[in-house]
């Protein structure tokens, strides 16, 4: 379930990256984006990523990388897009909460046995 949003962020940043562009030129600190290169190219690859990952958890593969790379796509998008938002606070809290689930699955090893 948990894989699911990074799903729908991952089309998103794949198929409407104007949208998403323009999404993040409104960000408060969007200069931390721009100071990792061409911010085109950061949402198609995070999209990348978020799509491969996003599989590879659901799908139970290699859980512990998957979350790693995961959280590594949401904490940047969070600081630059989320942190400074003034409207509302719900989606800053809603990528916290999902940092939460990835910790779970970053700090939980589901590939070894247990003996009953």
């Amino acid at each position: 379930m948990l894989s699911g949003i990074f799903f729908v962020a991952s089309l998103s940043h794949l198929f409407n990256i104007e949208k998403t562009l323009q999404k993040l030129d409104q960000a408060r600190f969007k200069g931390i984006a721009y100071f990792f290169g061409d911010p085109t190219l950061m949402i198609i690859l995070s999209g990348i990523a978020m799509l491969l990952a996003g599989l590879s958890l659901m799908a139970g593969f290699k859980t512990k990388w998957a979350a790693i790379l995961l959280a590594a796509c949401l904490i940047p998008i969070t600081i630059t897009v989320q942190v400074g938002q003034t409207a509302s606070l719900g989606p800053l809290f809603k990528n916290i909460a999902i940092f939460g689930g990835l910790l779970f699955f970053i700090l939980n090893d589901f590939n070894k046995t247990q003996k009953t």
